[in-house]
């Protein structure tokens, strides 16, 4: 295990241990002891009891938060004719067909969302081996696959962020900024906490939430109360 630098033993100490959190307080804290240098990221972590394995109890989907992530995020669409002047239109940073498959095959990945029409999906498929781990492939639960380029680039400038169930039944996603005013950041809470529990799968049995924290960048995770469910 890396050892904890002397600024995050510091920052622990402000956390009370076994204590569990409501979101305002948890929030305020997580502002409080950040000690990076940079505008860190404050993310939230849910740990859920869910069976992976089984296909109904894989979460993935995608939402707007009312008040952005606070990223600037890079766009690229696949698209072709119409489609692609609508993307354009909406703000997307890049967007190009073969041209644009071929430019991510030689190397580049400078962005952050890619989106494309369902007719340009059996080229884009190529690069599933590329774009699949880093999270970047196109998919129509999350809304980035569409013929609606023109909502799904808007909704990505404007802060949307996608949520999916790693093997252990974790979900990680970012809300904010830790120069964020303390409403915003729980007002964005909120709102993937009410996606989160909207998911619950039918056939899970017992506590769906076993445990949820926020933390900075660099910062201590910080536990929040119980959900009732």
């Amino acid at each position: 295990m890396a050892k904890k630098g002397k600024k995050y033993i510091e920052a622990s100490k402000q956390v009370e241990a076994g204590k569990a959190y409501n979101a305002e307080e948890a929030l305020a804290l997580v502002k409080k002891i950040d000690f990076a240098k940079f505008d860190a990221t404050v993310e939230v972590a849910y740990n859920l009891n869910l069976d992976t394995k089984q296909a109904d109890q894989q979460l993935r989907g995608a939402v707007v938060l009312p008040n952005g992530t606070g990223k600037e995020q890079t766009v690229v669409v696949f698209a072709k004719g119409q489609k692609a002047k609508d993307a354009e239109a909406a703000g997307a940073d890049v967007v190009g067909d073969d041209d644009l498959v071929q430019r991510i095959q030689s190397g580049w990945l400078d962005f952050d969302v890619a989106i494309a029409t369902p007719d340009m999906m059996a080229q884009v498929g190529r690069l599933g081996r590329v774009l699949g781990p880093k999270g970047l492939m196109p998919n129509p639960k999350t809304g980035t696959v569409t013929m609606d380029v023109t909502k799904a680039v808007q909704e990505s400038k404007a802060g949307k962020v996608t949520y999916r169930t790693d093997k252990a039944g974790n979900v990680h996603v970012p809300i904010g900024k830790v120069s964020f005013e303390e409403k915003a950041l729980v007002e964005n809470f909120n709102t993937i906490k009410d996606v989160i529990l909207k998911a619950r799968p039918a056939s899970v049995k017992g506590q769906y939430v076993t445990h949820v924290s926020v933390a900075s960048t660099f910062g201590p995770s910080v536990t929040l109360a119980a959900l009732s469910l």
